[in-house]
């Protein structure tokens, strides 16, 4: 197989893009990311770009013709792809899929989510409703936000299952908020949080759900943002005159999808997400104990432990737990969403799985911020959902050689 590698990463500030149009939106992503490394967008041979709610929520389909609309890259091979909250990982697969193909030597993808208004405003029940349409169908009835509601449920077997409290839970969104603060470009990063406010029932923190424990600061963001990658074989990082040393390879990669409704299926222990992670190991032969740098899809605080578990950080009802012992950080065993992760970098739904890529290869380049930066990274695992647990895509990077 050929090797690939992200020879560039470019996102904007995860929270409001305001008056931002969807071709804006679209062009700024890929003029940046050509940016980063003083190439035009005519270096491009191959392309793909992936959205979830721009039917939904911004009217506009056939986003690859829109990226096609940036000059130097009319007519060439350029997919959308839509995966949930998935979308955005999917979209990095997708241009590796097409440069193993021999198809080009260098290809961007692109992922983007516009969420709010013109004034930054959200209508959080338009956004519920449409969210929801990524649940199965029999599952929607009786929710008013399907999937806080959804992961409120999962929340509650995980606590029940493993023994998990509250607090514990509470705990990843306490850590992420600290680490958002050093992340220029995180929704969140003029916030902090103590445990205390993070489990205390008071002001903004509520209980989402009656009866259940997912409580607003165990929740993501909802969030305007863009990102993008630059990926390229080795001839096409030689074509940018981009060296090795200064590239990450996207040594493994996998993708799974288990059944869209969650009843029946042990959510706790995802089948297609382990499926996933295990095959990009393999594929990077790379081993869970190589990696010291991760980034999960902790669109709810249980996430952030399952997504610990799967990525093989802890055994499964040991990811909570990981956490709390202060494993998670910086200088930890592995420094899990050193970005402030989707819950307090935001959750811009179609870039979030190529924001994790990207920042991930950040941290093995060494130019995350100081405060946040591990200080000997060796590889990288980032594990990316869609739906209730449903679509996984899982890579794993380490420094090119």
């Amino acid at each position: 197989m050929r090797r690939i590698y992200i020879a560039s990463y470019h996102q904007s500030k995860f929270g409001k893009l305001m008056d931002l149009k969807v071709p804006q939106i679209i062009a700024n992503a890929v003029n940046g990311v050509c940016r980063q490394i003083s190439v035009a967008p005519a270096a491009i041979d191959v392309g793909s770009i992936g959205a979830a709610c721009n039917f939904t929520l911004n009217e506009q389909g056939l986003l690859a013709g829109l990226m096609a609309s940036v000059p130097g890259l009319e007519g060439k091979p350029i997919e959308a792809v839509e995966n949930a909250c998935a979308s955005g990982g999917m979209a990095v697969l997708s241009v590796g899929h097409k440069l193993q193909l021999g198809m080009g030597e260098v290809g961007v993808a692109v992922g983007y989510e516009k969420m709010r208004d013109a004034e930054g405003k959200m209508d959080g029940a338009l956004v519920g409703k449409v969210l929801g349409y990524f649940s199965h169908p029999e599952e929607r009835t009786g929710k008013v936000y399907v999937f806080p509601h959804l992961f409120a449920e999962v929340m509650r077997d995980y606590m029940a299952v493993h023994g998990a409290t509250e607090g514990d839970l509470a705990q990843i969104a306490v850590s992420e908020y600290a680490k958002a603060r050093y992340n220029p470009c995180a929704q969140m990063n003029k916030v902090q949080i103590t445990l205390e406010q993070a489990t205390k029932i008071e002001g903004s923190n509520r209980y989402v759900v009656s009866g259940l424990p997912l409580k607003t600061y165990d929740c993501s963001q909802i969030s305007d943002g863009y990102a993008a990658l630059i990926l390229a074989t080795a001839e096409g990082l030689n074509r940018l005159g981009v060296p090795k040393a200064e590239a990450v390879e996207l040594a493994g990669w996998g993708q799974a999808t288990d059944a869209l409704k969650k009843e029946g299926r042990d959510v706790l222990r995802p089948a297609g997400a382990y499926r996933a992670m295990n095959k990009a190991y393999e594929m990077a032969g790379v081993k869970p104990a190589d990696v010291n740098v991760a980034e999960v899809h902790d669109c709810f605080t249980v996430m952030g432990a399952i997504g610990t578990e799967v990525i093989g950080k802890a055994q499964p009802g040991k990811g909570a737990k990981y956490w709390v012992e202060g494993n998670a950080e910086p200088d930890g065993g592995c420094a899990i969403n050193t970005s402030g992760g989707l819950i307090a970098k935001g959750h811009p739904v179609g870039a979030t799985g190529i924001a994790m890529i990207g920042w991930a290869a950040q941290q093995l380049l060494g130019k995350a911020p100081v405060e946040v930066q591990v200080k000997n990274p060796k590889a990288a695992a980032t594990f990316n959902i869609g739906g209730p647990i449903c679509a996984s895509v899982c890579t794993v990077l380490r420094r090119a050689l």
